[in-house]
């Protein structure tokens, strides 16, 4: 079912006159309509913002990040994927998903990605989905997510998956 043909509902609510003001400009300035705008909002809060405290998700700073990842080693950042990230990843998309399989994970990655301000593209064709990740956080951060993936894909989900890294960029290819 494409996003167009999904039903909708009519409701009414009282929104103070200041944020409305506020809906008004971002529509504006997002050039799409302010009913757009709204269920923008509230679909990533149903899928993600009520999501984040249950989970202990924080939200921290980009530059923080980079410079996070960028001051481990090579031997660190794998050890964190596997010891930590793995499970995390597991635990935390399972919970939002209820369930793990295939199609609730690459569900709930598009969901993060987008949620994180990464910018993310994902294409299906036959069957094979391509995801590209644009991040500038640095190759460190694209070595633990290639990691911590390939370790879901491969262990969890039994799943072959290629993925290719550069200091600003992640592709992951994965066949249903």
């Amino acid at each position: 079912m494409t996003d167009d043909s999904k039903k909708t509902v009519t409701m009414t609510f009282r929104i103070e006159e200041g944020v409305m003001g506020k809906l008004r400009s971002e529509s504006d300035k997002r050039e799409v309509s302010l009913n757009t705008l709204v269920n923008q909002i509230l679909k990533r809060f149903v899928e993600w913002d009520v999501y984040e405290p249950k989970v202990g998700m924080i939200p921290i700073a980009r530059p923080l990040v980079h410079t996070l990842f960028e001051s481990m080693d090579r031997e660190e950042i794998l050890e964190m994927a596997q010891k930590i990230g793995k499970g995390v990843v597991h635990d935390i998309a399972l919970f939002m998903k209820t369930r793990m399989d295939l199609s609730s994970f690459l569900s709930w990655l598009e969901t993060r990605m987008k949620s994180s301000s990464i910018e993310f593209s994902h294409s299906e064709n036959e069957g094979r989905h391509v995801f590209v990740m644009k991040h500038d956080l640095g190759y460190n951060w694209s070595l633990y997510h290639k990691t911590l993936l390939e370790q879901i894909f491969n262990e969890i989900l039994n799943r072959r998956v290629d993925i290719m890294v550069s200091n600003t960029m992640l592709t992951l290819t994965v066949d249903e």
